[in-house]
């Protein structure tokens, strides 16, 4: 009888450490290979080429992601969060608009600020504008969807940041409002510094700066190859096999009706930011109106996991039904706005 001294993995611990965004672009393949040989070649020439194009904007994007971080310049959120009330609301959607920090990283930060007594309205602001941009979304967006998309974007990012910033304090005295905090201990999912310090924009003079230069470039270079990866992929299937008539008779046309399916569908089937913008290019040529890809990418962008959980975990449930309301709602204008131009 064979004595069995060590125990298997268990399937948890292999699914945890799988790359879930190679396995995705596996099962794509594999799907293709088995169900449709023939275009196996195809989908691959087509993500390769697509891959290939946006290669330039990509290398943009991620050298500048690396510099800000190198630099130190994230240490200038903390300015968001000074001044008067009103000022703190702008300030924290223009910066939220244009800022590079994920939404897992200044979680610690917004803690502190929200336990001494900064106005939920700034941060709502913050909360709301920064999901949806950055210099590396910026360059990938108007890399694929042209640079008017891309600053309108961006607008919007700042926009509904407003919005949900004055609202809340407009709000500020009602029953919605009022002692919005979970307890909580400060918590932490991504290395920061504490957005603390001051930037040092010669960051090559500091050779521990050029070693977060050099990391950053290569986790980002990781991250943003798999993902597009992935949406090159998806998007070779989705021309190859959903009919453009479908496309254009669902969420095509003018009015109000593409643009609320968009924001609606925007939470539930938002994979990644960087992954959306190619497959929206996709869908705009099937038929896809522009206002309710617009309104797809900035109702997913503010509900997407990464982003929810940040609010999710320091505010009571009615604020985060707040912050999603003012998501959908921002999501609906900007729609309607960019359709209109």
């Amino acid at each position: 009888m064979t004595e069995l001294t060590q125990t298997p993995p268990r399937q948890t611990s292999l699914w945890k450490k799988t790359d879930k965004a190679l396995l995705l672009i596996a099962l794509v393949l594999l799907a293709v290979a088995l169900l449709d040989p023939t275009n196996l070649w195809p989908t691959l020439r087509f993500t390769a080429l697509a891959l290939g194009a946006a290669a330039p904007f990509l290398l943009f994007a991620i050298l500048a992601t690396a510099y800000v971080q190198a630099s130190g310049a994230e240490t200038l959120l903390a300015r968001a969060f000074e001044g008067r009330e009103v000022q703190m609301i702008v300030v924290a959607a223009l910066v939220g608009g244009i800022s590079p920090f994920c939404s897992c990283q200044v979680i610690p930060f917004i803690a502190a600020s929200l336990a001494v007594g900064v106005p939920l309205s700034a941060v709502m602001a913050f909360w709301l504008a920064s999901p949806l941009m950055d210099p590396a979304m910026f360059f990938v967006t108007a890399g694929e969807l042209g640079v008017d998309f891309a600053v309108a974007k961006t607008v919007a990012a700042i926009g509904i940041g407003l919005m949900g910033g004055f609202g809340v304090k407009l709000l500020g005295g009602t029953a919605l409002f009022s002692d919005p905090l979970k307890a909580f201990s400060k918590p932490s999912c991504c290395a920061s510094s504490g957005l603390r310090g001051t930037p040092l924009w010669a960051f090559w003079r500091d050779r521990a700066r050029i070693e977060t230069f050099k990391s950053s470039f290569l986790k980002n270079l990781m991250f943003l190859g798999k993902w597009m990866l992935v949406a090159y992929a998806l998007e070779s299937v989705m021309l190859s096999y959903l009919p453009a008539d479908t496309i254009a008779s669902v969420m095509g046309g003018d009015g109000m009706r593409p643009i609320m399916i968009g924001a609606l569908i925007g939470a539930p089937a938002y994979l990644n930011g960087f992954a959306a913008v190619p497959l929206m290019s996709g869908l705009i040529s099937q038929g896809m109106a522009e206002g309710a890809a617009m309104s797809f990418m900035v109702a997913g962008g503010i509900s997407c996991i990464p982003a929810a959980v940040a609010v999710w975990a320091l505010v009571k449930p009615r604020v985060f039904a707040a912050y999603i309301g003012f998501a959908l709602l921002g999501a609906v204008l900007a729609g309607m706005i960019w359709s209109v131009f």
